[in-house]
């Protein structure tokens, strides 16, 4: 236990626990015969990615996040995937004096640091690696391998005797039967896989006249991951339907489908949508994590100045707060990030969404399906006999959606919703358009917030330099200043942008706002008179990260708002 004692005092010294907890915490350790290390993750006083750094300081390993790391493939014969996965372990390099630097996720883990170093015949130096990005780095390179294999038997054998359009029985047992141990199920079971490492949003399986693009949107922009000969496809479409429970006969309409997988330990749901074209039903795959949400209001974005706006309207007792922004630009993820802070025992939530993304504990989450009648509108109605405090509708799609959702922003409830528009004022004309009437808007409205995501500057290539004359002028700035711009390099698989950011646009209902809205009919004096009271649009919200260095100026330029 002297370990614990000299771990435990280390981290009074990091002020990550205080010294009067130390003795308790040693206390439980020995009671339950954990390490300190296990009881401080158990009970949330560190998370890996903070804990870590502390425990380098403490054994004399850096610390480093793994993308920073130029891994040396070939080094992985030393050891299997299953055993590295095990143990949390990465073979990094092997310097000119043969010492090998592995990246470790469990620094505490003297039999397999022993086991290692007693293996190999060289030193052994290690970096400590939060074991999540270990997992994911592992499970990337293995769903890589697996689908090049695929792809490899799947250009030897071809599937071109399968389903051939004589003698073919469109029964689904006849159809599952031929795809089992097929290349074609390989590949498409490893693509769908392989997506959740690549940080896919989601997977476009396209066929054309000699070949199948198979590509994925990685932090929006669309990236070729493999191509493979159209005569396979037969094959690989009849098995992405049968995953999805879709019709596999049916070839010309429309169809969705949902399929529900379990990859790194985490279950996935991925939405399956087919369109019939020229050559073939092309597939879209949207890849959801079902089993947590952690995103807190600073991992999306919002600075200290937008939550001070965002605390005042979370703290109104009824009102209707909205999202708006095109597809795809988080809108969703913000309003469950909104939910989580408010989910208490003593508030009703209730939701109906299409579909629903995450799932919450606490949360009483209901889901449209359009074939049984359970629409937006008629989900609400049944809603408001639960006895909701706070009501999250997926989208306003309609009049009648709208019109419920006012009426019981104004009969005391907290209404969460999203809208499809350019900015936050032009909420206010949308709804006016879907027949709202404007004195109940100015009354119902608490706030609304547009959003769009821009792309991170990848931190590995990112390069500084001045500004020219063109940019100081889009900048709006008379001085030369420093800015960053993308470089790409492997780390970014050469894009130059690594991740995304939520920029925002918050309209607060101040009194003058209401005012606005009850009286205002012209869209440009309504955004005017927000800009008076506050408003940040986002133009300048995506300005200040590039001064900031977080993106780049070419992101700026690609919003067309100036």
């Amino acid at each position: 236990m002297n370990i614990n004692r000299e771990l435990i005092q280390f981290y009074i010294w990091k002020r990550i626990i205080k010294k009067k907890q130390a003795e308790k915490i040693l206390e439980d350790c020995e009671r339950v015969n954990v390490s300190v290390r296990e009881y401080m993750l158990a009970k949330g006083f560190v998370s890996d990615v903070r804990e870590l750094p502390v425990l380098g300081d403490f054994y004399c390993m850096p610390y480093v996040e793994i993308d920073m790391l130029d891994i040396d493939k070939t080094l992985f014969d030393l050891f299997s995937f299953e055993l590295m996965k095990r143990n949390k372990i990465v073979p990094v390099w092997m310097n000119d004096d043969g010492v090998l630097l592995v990246a470790t996720g469990k620094p505490l883990d003297c039999l397999t640091i022993s086991n290692i170093s007693s293996q190999l015949i060289c030193r052994v130096d290690y970096v400590l690696v939060p074991p999540a990005q270990i997992d994911r780095y592992i499970d990337s390179i293995t769903a890589v391998i697996s689908t090049s294999e695929a792809l490899d038997d799947l250009n030897a054998e071809g599937d071109s005797a399968l389903f051939s359009e004589k003698g073919r029985d469109d029964s689904s047992d006849a159809l599952e039967g031929d795809v089992v141990n097929n290349p074609s199920v390989r590949l498409v079971d490893s693509v769908i896989k392989e997506a959740v490492p690549y940080r896919a949003s989601d997977i476009h399986i396209e066929p054309f006249e000699k070949n199948v693009k198979v590509r994925y949107r990685i932090d929006g922009d669309l990236q070729e991951r493999a191509v493979f000969p159209i005569n396979s496809y037969a094959a690989i479409s009849a098995r992405i339907k049968i995953m999805a429970k879709m019709n596999i006969a049916e070839r010309r309409v429309p169809q969705d489908g949902r399929i529900n997988l379990i990859v790194g330990g985490k279950e996935f749901d991925f939405r399956v949508s087919s369109l019939p074209t020229v050559f073939g039903e092309k597939f879209v795959i949207r890849v959801l994590d079902k089993t947590s949400f952690q995103f807190t209001r600073e991992d999306l974005g919002f600075t200290p100045d937008e939550n001070v706006l965002i605390d005042k309207m979370l703290s109104k007792p009824h009102g209707i707060i909205l999202l708006t922004g095109p597809t795809g630009c988080g809108k969703s993820t913000t309003l469950y990030a909104f939910l989580k802070e408010l989910n208490r025992s003593d508030v009703n939530i209730v939701t109906v969404e299409d579909p629903v993304e995450y799932i919450m504990p606490g949360i009483n989450q209901t889901q449209v399906n359009e074939k049984a009648n359970m629409t937006f509108s008629v989900a609400l109605r049944s809603i408001l006999r639960q006895d909701p405090d706070i009501i999250m509708i997926g989208e306003m799609r309609d009049e009648e959606t709208a019109e419920i959702a006012v009426r019981s922003a104004l009969t005391g409830h907290l209404v969460f919703s999203t809208l499809h528009t350019n900015d936050a004022p032009g909420a206010v004309t949308r709804l006016e358009d879907m027949g709202m009437e404007d004195y109940l808007l100015a009354d119902a409205l608490v706030g609304v917030i547009a959003q769009r995501l821009v792309k991170r500057l990848c931190p590995a290539c990112k390069k500084r330099g001045k500004t020219n004359a063109k940019e100081m002028e889009i900048l709006g700035i008379d001085e030369p200043i420093s800015i960053f711009r993308p470089q790409g390099c492997q780390f970014c698989n050469g894009t130059g942008y690594k991740g995304r950011i939520a920029i925002h646009e918050i309209m607060y209902m101040s009194e003058n706002m209401r005012n606005a809205v009850s009286t205002e009919k012209n869209l440009e004096k309504l955004r005017e008179t927000a800009k008076e009271n506050g408003m940040v649009t986002l133009w300048d919200s995506c300005r200040d990260i590039v001064m900031k260095g977080i993106t780049s100026i070419q992101e700026l330029m690609a919003f067309n708002m100036g």
